[in-house]
């Protein structure tokens, strides 16, 4: 795979064009970024409402992945994945034309609904790549999309500084978050026509129910609810940062509403889900006699676990959650740390999120290569871990060097255990790839908002330590409860047995 990489043939010209998407999908999403100064004081803004917009640009990630993974699993991800980039202009304009905090608020809520553009890739790519080069693959979308990241940080400075040249006015970021709203819709036209969902002849596995993610098992069941349910209580805590005294976005009433509205929407979730797997869970009804009484099981060769996809949400929340937030504040923590300026301050800590052009996809090989997944899981977690403790020793007496360098190891290991999260993903069930990888992505931004969190209530020395041990944590729980994945070809074979027994001739 690695001599063909880099041609635009057959499945490999929908590698590229799809982690363009995402690469492009990330620059608008962080596009807020390279001119928050300038917006700060263009608009008058405060520190603490300049945090509180970087914490909103996460939030809607969080349940935008989750239904992307619901409609891609039933419309494909060709068809999800356009849409989303012709969207892209709405956030765009939003945020080009705000004039005050509020308007930024509901323009970064929107423009987070961008983030959830990855889940798509990751079922176009498992759709064209065989389990033996799946790793490597994912590797390759998602390290060279998450880039978006770092080149939203030069590339639209660069832009508005083009546009101001030419009109001879100041830097301009309003047109410049403008043009890539617009490059980015028509990107997605581009993308449509271009793509497919599969290979030629090959058929597009949907879910045989929709609305919510098909289990095998009533434990299985129980275990995704409570998934669930810790998805919508991280978004509760996005409200405490905009009720605050200081913010007053929200006031008590509004949060008590919005908490409500969680709870229903998590019973309309709940009960959804009991939908699609009634025959798995029984009756809901206390009163009836099929209460809990399945009226279909699975043989065990026949059933996935739960269980390993929370553990998958539980590496991609320690690996991807802590790199958006360490991206988020690296300039900061160099600048005070080491007394840097703060244009050196961001080119040594852009070298962070650049790494992701080689670290993503050597995790993804290393996982395809060493013959175990699993172990490949484990270990990298716990290069995370020990890289995070060594990060919390550093301070203001340390060695730049030094520092910088155990900052690019933490970094290695924490992308690298990204891309062999994602090299696993696609291998536990086929039909379902895009829910799984959903709820896999909703929980990296779970990370981010908890660990946000964690450092705006303390410091990044804190921070780091609380990132090592979660790791470690992270790292004992993949050695004694992290299963193989079965191969795609096994995958197929299953899903076929499960049809038949579903739906016998």
């Amino acid at each position: 795979m690695l001599q063909a990489l880099f041609s635009f043939r057959d499945r490999y010209r929908i590698l590229h064009l799809t982690w363009f998407a995402f690469f492009i999908s990330f620059v608008v999403w962080f596009s807020f970024a390279p001119f928050a100064t300038t917006i700060q004081r263009e608009l008058h803004l405060t520190s603490p409402q300049l945090k509180v917009l970087a914490i909103c640009n996460l939030a809607l990630t969080i349940p935008a992945r989750i239904a992307i993974g619901i409609v891609l699993d039933r419309y494909g991800p060709r068809l999800t994945f356009s849409a989303l980039l012709v969207f892209a202009v709405v956030p765009c304009l939003l945020t080009a034309t705000a004039h005050d905090f509020n308007q930024l608020v509901w323009s970064s809520l929107i423009n987070s609904i961008m983030g959830a553009g990855f889940v798509a890739g990751v079922r176009m790519v498992a759709e064209w790549f065989p389990s033996k080069e799946i790793g490597l693959a994912q590797g390759v979308y998602g390290g060279w999309g998450n880039f978006g990241a770092a080149a939203s940080q030069f590339c639209l400075p660069v832009l508005a500084m083009t546009i101001a040249y030419f009109t001879g006015g100041t830097l301009n970021w309003r047109i410049a978050i403008a043009t890539i709203g617009f490059v980015t819709t028509l990107y997605g036209s581009i993308y449509f026509r271009y793509t497919q969902d599969t290979p030629p002849g090959e058929v597009y596995q949907r879910p045989q129910r929709h609305g919510g993610l098909e289990v095998t098992s009533q434990r299985s069941f129980w275990a995704m609810t409570l998934l669930d349910l810790g998805l919508l209580v991280s978004l509760g805590l996005l409200t405490y940062p905009l009720a605050q005294n200081n913010i007053n976005f929200l006031n008590w009433v509004q949060v008590q509403f919005i908490c409500v509205f969680l709870g229903l929407l998590y019973v309309f979730q709940f009960y959804k889900a009991w939908q699609v797997n009634r025959e798995i869970v029984g009756s809901l009804n206390p009163f009836s006699s099929d209460f809990l009484q399945p009226s279909q099981h699975y043989p065990p060769n026949q059933r996935y676990q739960m269980r390993q996809i929370a553990l998958l949400d539980f590496t991609y929340l320690t690996n991807f959650g802590s790199q958006i937030t360490v991206i988020s504040i690296l300039p900061t923590w160099f600048e005070q740390t080491f007394g840097l300026n703060p244009v050196t301050a961001s080119l040594v800590a852009t070298a962070y999120p650049v790494l992701n052009l080689v670290s993503r996809p050597s995790g993804g090989l290393i996982s395809d290569r060493a013959g175990s997944r699993k172990w490949t899981m484990t270990g990298l977690t716990i290069g995370i871990g020990i890289g995070y403790l060594l990060m919390s020793k550093l301070d203001s007496h340390s060695n730049l060097t030094v520092a910088i360098g155990v900052t690019m190891l933490c970094a290695y290991f924490v992308q690298a255990g990204a891309g062999a999260t994602f090299s696993i993903v696609p291998l536990i069930r086929k039909s379902a790839t895009g829910q799984i990888a959903g709820s896999v992505g909703a929980y990296g931004n779970v990370g981010g908002v908890i660990y946000l969190l964690v450092y705006s209530l303390s410091n990044a020395q804190t921070l780091f330590y609380s990132m090592g041990i979660t790791a470690l944590i992270c790292a004992s729980l993949c050695a004694f409860f992290l299963k193989e994945p079965q191969s795609s070809s096994a995958t197929n074979f299953l899903e076929a047995a499960v049809t038949s027994t579903k739906h016998p001739s």
